[in-house]
């Protein structure tokens, strides 16, 4: 009886209170939310936060009123979950962990629906100065693990030194409007030399605006292999040769290389609102994953704001379709031709929501977010906003 009873204890002791501070939290609070809640594998920060609260991005300042936790996001399998707020704050001297069932915390996002776009793409300013693929073994047209890629621009090159070898595939660039409500954002597919065409695979679809005085907002490097530099540029050789030694695509000449970073990406965020509120028109979706024009939850989508603009990892948008221009046909007439009537003279329709995304890999002028929930698609053009924006 005693074993039962310490046992009922330490379960007791695990429950790890979530204290809302504020009134404005516990008006996120849904109303149906449980008393308790296990903790599983398979669950993610956002899933958890969704059970206990209407705004999930509201989490942060949650697990903040618990200074007694050491480090809240760190929630495992078995853990046991509480909800107290306002008279019925309960929050214990010490809070202890649950029974864990896994030694690794739980995600704030799944990692599965992400990982190809940590590990497999990212985002420079400029991509000319890096070494490049000049030729192949056997002057083949492309080459695979096991062969060899001739490597120029390696001149300290030593071997044993591993490089990612990567191409690039799309440009971002922001696109000036004078006179009109906003501006827009374009995108490129680029070929081997890193000029505009339409390459067989690509992880984006183009974004259809015109094209008009462009500002770049970077280029997007996709990884094709890794290699093992075995000889270097020696009794007048004027390349570096690489032995590609990891499975990937097929490496052609033009493709660049980038020093094996053994920490590229992190892990560690969570979901919250903005710091910093940017003008409208500014935050939009440049592009949608597998060369979609829309998409949906857990579909990723690059947007046109980085850390320039205040956003980091974890930074929580809602995603709205812009609202049309369009003609009163009560005081215009049934029959009235759209280019007849000037823009000023149309009946400007609100914003309408499509759902929210969170960003998971932040660059200086450029994004990439997941999309979170929606109750409609998520296109490409559509404005970010504040998660809590009311229109």
């Amino acid at each position: 009886m005693f074993e039962r009873l310490s046992r009922s204890l330490r379960t007791v002791c695990a429950v790890s209170l979530l204290t809302v501070a504020t009134y404005a939290a516990a008006q996120g609070v849904r109303s149906e939310h449980p008393e308790t809640y296990v903790v599983v594998r398979g669950d993610t920060l956002w899933d958890i936060a969704g059970r206990f609260l209407q705004r999930p991005w509201l989490w942060p300042e949650i697990w903040q009123a618990n200074p007694q936790i050491q480090n809240p996001h760190l929630i495992y399998p078995g853990d046991v979950i509480s909800l107290s707020y306002l008279d019925r704050v309960t929050a214990a001297a010490t809070v202890q962990p649950g029974p864990r069932q896994d030694p690794a915390p739980v995600d704030a996002i799944p990692l599965s629906d992400i990982e190809p776009f940590l590990r497999n793409l990212q985002v420079v300013d400029a991509f000319e100065h890096l070494p490049y693929v000049v030729n192949l073994e056997e002057e083949r047209l492309r080459v695979a693990e096991g062969q060899v890629a001739y490597v120029r621009g390696l001149p300290e090159a030593q071997p044993g030194d591993r490089f990612t070898v990567v191409r690039p595939a799309t440009r971002f660039y922001h696109v000036q409007r004078a006179g009109l409500c906003c501006d827009l954002f374009q995108t490129n597919d680029l070929d081997y030399r890193g000029r505009r065409t339409l390459d067989f695979q690509q992880y984006w679809s183009n974004v259809v605006f015109p094209d008009k005085g462009q500002d770049v907002l970077g280029y997007e490097l996709v990884r094709v292999s890794g290699g093992t530099v075995t000889r270097g540029e020696v009794g007048g050789i004027q390349v570096s040769t690489l032995l590609l030694d990891e499975e990937g695509q097929e490496v052609r000449v033009g493709d660049r290389l980038i020093p094996v970073d053994s920490q590229p990406y992190d892990l560690q965020f969570f979901p919250h609102a903005p710091a910093v509120q940017t003008d409208y028109g500014r935050a939009r979706v440049l592009a949608v994953s597998d060369m979609l024009t829309s998409g949906g939850p857990r579909d990723v989508i690059a947007i046109s704001v980085g850390s320039r603009e205040g956003i980091d990892n974890g930074t929580v948008f809602s995603v709205w379709r812009e609202g049309r221009s369009a003609i009163d046909r009560v005081e215009k007439g049934p029959y009235r031709d759209e280019q007849t009537v000037f823009f000023e003279n149309k009946v400007r329709l609100p914003d309408e929501f499509a759902g929210h995304a969170m960003v998971f890999r932040t660059y200086e002028k450029v994004s990439y977010a997941l999309v979170m929930d929606s109750i409609k698609p998520t296109r490409v053009g559509y404005h970010l906003k504040h998660p809590d924006a009311p229109y």
